[in-house]
């Protein structure tokens, strides 16, 4: 009893209090949402989520992370255990909007690339804890790079560019913090356009250039492949400093912003709550980050500290493009917003990484 008090006391309960307010506000954003629709089913999902990943991240808080470091045959099982699911995905997942992305079991859509993250952030900080001395040798670089490749490229056929993008942030992010050389990385940055060059030409779907073409000219096909976005950002100016109010968000209530509870849920949460809850949910969001870096500066260990930053690293990369695409400075990826966003998978997710840091904290 004793112990079980003590390593209550460890856990960073700032980060606690973080990541209860965020999933507070999503959850009254996606019970807003709902008001509309006149179905709540999504919002009593989302507070089931809530609860069995707040479950997750205190079990996983009192299992030693060293377990991970020390393990490596485990952590490429979860790998080709992640690989495996991605790839029948391709087979076996509905379509739905042109995406096969989730796989349906009865109500509820499970989204396999959200546990792939934190596998793969597993897996770079265990293969450069080892070689962080070594990063001079580009074979290291390679061989990281051929890890996230194979999830990348699976992700990328269903097609879901979005996630693609965050798999190679995570990637690069690592490498810059493990310290590649700047000829490197320079050249792995040369690849990476050239890539993309070739993908336009070749891999990347119609309508994934339409959107891209209505970022770069906002003002053709507003009621097009541009309409998302344009509703998007009349939602945001509406919302002023103050807000609509709960529930009285036009854009919101009467389905003009298509996806408020996932794709559009900032768009929806400025429309109502205005400046100062956009301002509230910045300063959450600090926060978190603000304790996950001092969770890896604190860290004893090469793993630990780059696992802390990997999962910060991706955290990052989401709500700047989410944000990004909700105020039109970014074109629409169907990126959702950790922690805040309905989505069971994605919540599940972060809570089982934040569990992991909880464990770096506490023991």
């Amino acid at each position: 009893m004793y112990s079980f008090i003590s390593h209550i006391k460890r856990l960073d309960w700032v980060l606690i209090i973080a990541v209860f307010l965020l999933c507070a506000i999503g959850l009254l954003s996606i019970y807003s949402s709902s008001l509309g629709r006149e179905s709540f089913l999504n919002f009593k999902k989302q507070i089931i989520f809530f609860v069995i990943g707040f479950l997750a991240m205190f079990f996983l808080s009192f299992l030693d992370w060293r377990n991970f470091r020390q393990n490596p045959y485990l952590i490429l099982f979860f790998y080709f255990f992640c690989l495996l699911f991605l790839a029948g995905l391709l087979f076996f997942a509905p379509e739905i909007r042109g995406v096969r992305g989730w796989y349906k079991i009865g109500s509820v859509s499970l989204d396999p690339i959200e546990l792939t993250k934190i596998v793969l952030i597993i897996l770079l900080a265990k293969y450069f804890s080892m070689r962080h001395i070594e990063m001079y040798k580009l074979r290291h670089i390679f061989l990281s790079g051929f890890y996230v490749l194979f999830p990348s490229a699976l992700i990328f056929f269903q097609p879901d560019f979005g996630s693609v993008i965050i798999l190679v942030a995570l990637w690069f992010g690592i490498l810059f913090i493990s310290g590649i050389k700047l000829k490197h990385f320079l050249f792995l940055v040369f690849c990476g356009l050239l890539l993309l060059v070739l993908s336009w030409s070749f891999l990347i779907k119609d309508y994934q250039k339409e959107r891209v073409m209505g970022f770069l000219a906002p003002q053709v096909e507003l009621l097009g492949v541009n309409w998302s976005q344009t509703q998007s950002k009349i939602a945001i100016g509406a919302g002023g400093f103050f807000g609509q109010g709960f529930g009285k968000g036009s854009q919101t209530q009467y389905g003009f912003l298509s996806e408020p509870k996932t794709d559009f849920i900032f768009a929806a949460i400025s429309e109502e709550f205005g400046l100062l809850g956009v301002s509230v949910l910045f300063s959450l969001f600090i926060i978190l980050f603000w304790r996950i870096i001092k969770i890896a500066l604190d860290s004893r260990s090469n793993f630990s500290r780059l696992f802390a930053s990997g999962f910060a690293i991706v955290l990052f990369s989401q709500i700047f493009i989410h944000i990004g695409m909700n105020t039109g400075l970014l074109p629409v990826i169907g990126i959702s917003l950790p922690l805040v966003s309905y989505g069971g998978s994605g919540l599940i997710a972060a809570c089982i990484g934040l569990g992991i840091l909880q464990s770096i904290k506490a023991n």
